[in-house]
């Protein structure tokens, strides 16, 4: 990055310009900014800028139009796309429509400034490819940082034909996310065929893939066309293929080798050009070293790895889902969504969720019918939960009163030395505790780590700063 490094910065809050533009003027950037696309268009024709930060969202034409733009006219100039609304359709346009990068508010400086000076460093051009906006796509929300890796990954992959292993435990929604996958690919118009390997008898499981011809088999009275001819030129969903036979994983893999098939009882080879998406909750190397999965297949598909996290593990994402599930169930019901109280939505979040999303998604439709007011109260959750939850409570509180016990001893040891700053390094102690637990929850996400401790969004680095120049505090 030289002086010379120029960057626009597009949104129409003025707060976010201000921030940008210190932030980027301290690290030697040469700022300017605009309210609107319209003012930058102007501004694109008398300057030459190596990077571009532009909001989504904003009075009169949007971000996307601007971008798309840009990557006829200017294909090599590096776009990274800003919003606060964090939704799939977001992401996946931002990389679809050639962004160099997606931004989720509210961010942190730090992360803004590392990506412009990534940006700063292209010289290629990204492919362009537009998605069709009429095209209905799964509904899968999260704001949570490990979602926005799921997002970030969808947008990335919806350029290319690549394998693709979802591995995440039950309910987690794998099938959402390889739907996903399918519509925004050059193979959305062809057909999503899913078939899944726990639920289907094993002598069973080769003719529904692979199709077999009339009399193959005792019951075999006509020719039928099996998930691989059902899924030509679009994308075959295997869900569970940790629960596939062995003998069926080698035929699996000459398809995935040569491309061709022979149905059960054939002697002609059949062709299909089909994506594999394939989906487990198992891990699949242990099942490799035990002998149950074929190294070679697993190498095969296991190309591209999209982790799917557990409710648990983005419960801040709960009232969105929440409020999803419960209008989704109004629908079905063709009445009005009913809302969260507050505490039944903390109930709810306290709650350790076994069966993830798709439980959640349940307990939501449960509640549409069960509840009789507009307003969920927690006396209206399942007894599960509300058990469930209070056990919970009474181990916090013990684990509570044993913390307060520690505390007070080691502030009575510093008070009977003479330690007249025992409260200072005590509360630099807990912060300290607090902001490694946040980013350990966080994935090391500064932005989102303050969020969950009420802060500002700078805080945690300053307070990192702090603490880095007092060797003497504990960690």
């Amino acid at each position: 990055m030289t002086e010379q490094t120029q960057v626009l910065v597009i949104d129409d809050d003025n707060s976010i310009r201000w921030v940008l533009t210190e932030a980027l003027e301290d690290e030697g950037f040469v700022v300017t900014t605009a309210a609107s696309v319209a003012e930058a268009r102007q501004l694109i024709q008398l300057h030459s800028f190596t990077v571009i930060l532009s909001d989504i969202r904003m009075p009169g034409e949007d971000g996307f139009v601007l971008l798309q733009e840009l990557k006829q006219q200017i294909p090599d100039l590096p776009v990274i796309i800003m919003t606060a609304h964090s939704d799939l359709e977001s992401a996946v346009n931002a990389y679809e429509f050639g962004a160099f990068d997606y931004l989720p508010k509210p961010f942190d400086v730090d992360q803004a400034i590392e990506l412009v000076n990534r940006a700063a460093q292209v010289t290629e051009s990204k492919a362009e490819h537009n998605s069709d906006d009429s095209r209905e796509v799964p509904t899968i929300i999260g704001e949570a940082p490990a979602m926005q890796e799921v997002f970030r990954a969808i947008g990335r992959l919806s350029r290319s034909n690549i394998s693709v292993l979802i591995n995440g435990a039950s309910g987690t929604g794998k099938e959402l996310v390889a739907k996903a996958l399918h519509q925004h690919s050059r193979r959305a118009d062809g057909p999503f065929i899913a078939l899944n390997m726990a639920a289907i008898p094993k002598d069973l499981i080769e003719s529904e893939l692979f199709g077999h011809e009339k009399g193959a088999f005792t019951g075999a009275s006509q020719r039928y066309l099996g998930r691989f001819e059902q899924a030509d030129q679009g994308t075959l969903f295997l869900d569970e293929i940790g629960d596939m036979p062995l003998e069926t994983q080698t035929r699996l893999l000459r398809v995935l080798s040569e491309g061709s098939f022979y149905r059960v009882g054939g002697t002609q080879p059949v062709r299909a050009n089909v994506r594999v998406v394939a989906a487990t909750h198992q891990d699949l190397a242990k099942l490799v070293a035990k002998g149950v999965f074929r190294e070679d297949l697993f190498h095969r598909i296991n190309v591209i790895r999209i982790q799917l996290p557990e409710l648990k593990d983005r419960i801040s994402d709960l009232p969105l889902l929440a409020e999803q599930f419960l209008a989704n169930a109004a629908n079905e019901l063709e009445t009005e969504p009913k809302q969260l109280s507050r505490e039944a939505q903390i109930q709810l979040m306290s709650y350790h969720w076994p069966g993830n999303v798709r439980e959640l998604e349940n307990v939501c439709r449960w509640l549409m019918v069960m509840s009789s007011g507009r307003e969920i109260l927690v006396s209206d959750l399942p007894s599960e939960i509300r058990q469930a939850s209070q056990t919970s409570n009474e181990a916090d509180t013990k684990l509570f009163q044993h913390w307060q016990s520690a505390l007070k001893q080691t502030l009575m040891a510093k008070v009977e030395q003479g330690d007249h700053h025992a409260l200072e390094s005590v509360q630099e102690e807990l912060e300290q505790i607090l902001i490694d637990l946040a980013l350990s929850i966080t994935d090391g996400h500064k932005q989102d780590a303050a969020k969950l401790l009420g802060w500002g969004r700078n805080t945690i680095t300053r307070k990192q700063k702090k603490y880095q120049e007092k060797p003497q505090s504990l960690k």
